[in-house]
C-alpha cells in the first residue's frame, strides 16, 4: 500500500468512538478510517502508512452496512458534525454503542458485566442546550449560524430543521440568523481575528419550558453596527415570536478571546435575569448559562434514578459525591442519606449547588470548591459510599488512590467516556474493587456519545 493512494474495502468492526478497521481486497493488514460502520464498502484515501496502524480518510461510502436501515430524519445530516448515527434505526443505535462499550471494557475486565442501554425517554428534541456558532458555509459566503460542517474547523452548516432540539430554539435560531443577515453584521474571523458575532448559546427547561438566550460577540461592534439599537431591536424580535416556552433571560456575552469557546468577559442582561430554573426527580435546580447541567433532562432522570438504584441503601450513611457539578446527584441521593459532601473544581458551578439546596430545603448537603485531589486530604469524615461522576478526560491518577484508599465498600461511578472509564478501572482493580453490574445509558441519541454507570464493590 502506498501512502496518498485510493483503496476500497469493506468495515469489519468499530473501535469507540469512531474508528473503522478496513480490511483492504488482497491485504491482510487492517486500516483505520473514522467516521464508518461495520459492514459497510468504503473508498478512502491512505494518510498513514505505520506499519501496525496504517491510516486512511474516508472518501466514500461505496455500499450501506445491513444495519443501515433507516432514513436520516434530519435534512441537514448528510453535512452536520452533529449527528453520527441518523441512518440506524434507534434499536440498531443503542446495540451499536453497547457493543463498543463491551469491546472496551471486556479488554480489561473479560466478561464485564454491562447488562444493557437503557433508551433516552425522548429520542428526538431532547437536547436542553445548544452552542450554535456564527460564520460562512463557503469561504467568503453569506453569514451563516448553525453547527461546524463534518470535519472542518471553519465551515457551518445551516441547522434550521435540526431534530435533536425543540421547535422553540430552532425558531431562535432561524430567527437569530435571519435579523442578523438584513443588517450585514459581520461573523468573526477565527485566523484575522476581526468580526463582531461569535456564538449563540440557548438552554431550555424540559419540565419547566424557561429560556435562556446567549447572543455572544466581540466588543468590536458596540460602537458602530452593534449598539444599543440594535441590541434592542433583537430583543424585542426574540420577544415578538411565538413560542410554546417563556423567557427567563435575554443575554448580550462579551467574549474577546482569541480562542473558539463559548464565554463571557461581560454579560449584559437584555431582558429578564441570567438563569432559570429546571425540574429533575421532584428537585428544582437553577441554572446559569455556563451551568454544568445533563444536556437531556429526561434522560438525566433515568441515568440518576440507576445511579440511586445502584448505591443501594445509605440510610444513616454518608456519601460523597466528587466532581458533583451543581449539586444533581448530591441532592437527588441527600433525602435518603444521613450526609452528602460534593467536591467541585469550578466554584460557580459549587455557588449554584448550594443555592439549589437551599431551593430544595435539603440541610444535609455540604459542597467544597476545590480539585478533588488536594480537597480530599481536608475532608474530616470518612465516607460510607462515595459516587463518583468526573469529567471526559476521567480520574486524575493520584486522585484516584486517594480515594480508594478510604477503602469503602461500594463506589458508583458515572462515566461520559468509556475510554476513561476502561483506563480508570484498572486502578480499581489493583484496589481489589470488582465491577458488580452497568448499564449505558443513552443520553445522546444519533450520536456516538454515551454514559455507563458502574456498581463496583470491594473483595
Amino acid at each position: 500500500m502506498k501512502k496518498n493512494e485510493c483503496y476500497e474495502g469493506e468495515v469489519l468492526s468499530l473501535k469507540f468512538p469512531n474508528k473503522g478497521f478496513v480490511q483492504i481486497d488482497g491485504e491482510e493488514a487492517l486500516v483505520q478510517v473514522k467516521n464508518t460502520l461495520p459492514g459497510q464498502r468504503v473508498r478512502f484515501q491512505l494518510k498513514k502508512t505505520r506499519k501496525n496502524r496504517p491510516e486512511g480518510n474516508l472518501l466514500e461510502v461505496l455500499s450501506p452496512s445491513a444495519m443501515e436501515n433507516a432514513v436520516p430524519s434530519c435534512p441537514h445530516f448528510e453535512f452536520c458534525g452533529g449527528c453520527a448515527y441518523q441512518t440506524l434505526d434507534y434499536e440498531n443505535q443503542k446495540q451499536l454503542k453497547l457493543s463498543q462499550v463491551q469491546a472496551l471494557l471486556n479488554q480489561v475486565y473479560p466478561d464485564f458485566p454491562l447488562k444493557e442501554c437503557l433508551a433516552s425517554p425522548r429520542p428526538w428534541e431532547y437536547r436542553n442546550k445548544m452552542e450554535f456558532s456564527f460564520g460562512d458555509e463557503v469561504k467568503n459566503g453569506p453569514l451563516a449560524l448553525g453547527l461546524h460542517k463534518r470535519g472542518s474547523f471553519y465551515d457551518i452548516v445551516p441547522v434550521p430543521e435540526c431534530q435533536i432540539i425543540d421547535e422553540d430554539l430552532r425558531k431562535i435560531l432561524s430567527a437569530t440568523l435571519s435579523f442578523f443577515q438584513k443588517r450585514e453584521i459581520p461573523f468573526y474571523h477565527k485566523m484575522r481575528h476581526v468580526g463582531v458575532l461569535r456564538h449563540l448559546l440557548v438552554r431550555k427547561g424540559w419540565k419547566t419550558g424557561e429560556m435562556l438566550v446567549c447572543l455572544v460577540t466581540t466588543s468590536q461592534g458596540e460602537d458602530s453596527v452593534l449598539g444599543y439599537d440594535v441590541l434592542e431591536e433583537y430583543k424585542e424580535m426574540l420577544l415578538s415570536l411565538s413560542l410554546r416556552g417563556s423567557y427567563a433571560g435575554i443575554l448580550h456575552m462579551i467574549n474577546d478571546s482569541l480562542s473558539d469557546v463559548v464565554q463571557s468577559d461581560e454579560t449584559r442582561i437584555l431582558h429578564g435575569k441570567e438563569y432559570f430554573y429546571e425540574e429533575l426527580l421532584g428537585l428544582k435546580f437553577k441554572i446559569s448559562p455556563f451551568s454544568f447541567f445533563q444536556t437531556n433532562s429526561a434522560g438525566a432522570e433515568v441515568l440518576y434514578a440507576t445511579a440511586r438504584e445502584y448505591i443501594g441503601d445509605i440510610d444513616g450513611k454518608t456519601v460523597f459525591d466528587l466532581y458533583s457539578g451543581t449539586g444533581t446527584i448530591a441532592q437527588v441521593l441527600a433525602p435518603v442519606a444521613d450526609k452528602v459532601v460534593g467536591v467541585e473544581i469550578v466554584e460557580e458551578a459549587v455557588e449554584a449547588a448550594r443555592e439549589n439546596a437551599v431551593l430544595n430545603k435539603l440541610d444535609n448537603c455540604t459542597f467544597w470548591a476545590g480539585d478533588v485531589l488536594k480537597v480530599i486530604d481536608e475532608l474530616k469524615e470518612v465516607p460510607d459510599t462515595i459516587v463518583l461522576d468526573p469529567p471526559r478526560e476521567g480520574i486524575h491518577p493520584k486522585a484516584i488512590r486517594k480515594i480508594l484508599d478510604f477503602g469503602v465498600e461500594r463506589i458508583v461511578y458515572i462515566s461520559c467516556k468509556p475510554t476513561s472509564l476502561a483506563r480508570d478501572l484498572e486502578t480499581f482493580l489493583e484496589y481489589g474493587y470488582r465491577p458488580v453490574k452497568a448499564q449505558c445509558v443513552d443520553m445522546f441519541p444519533w450520536t456516538r456519545g454515551i454514559e455507563t454507570v458502574v456498581l463496583l464493590e470491594s473483595e
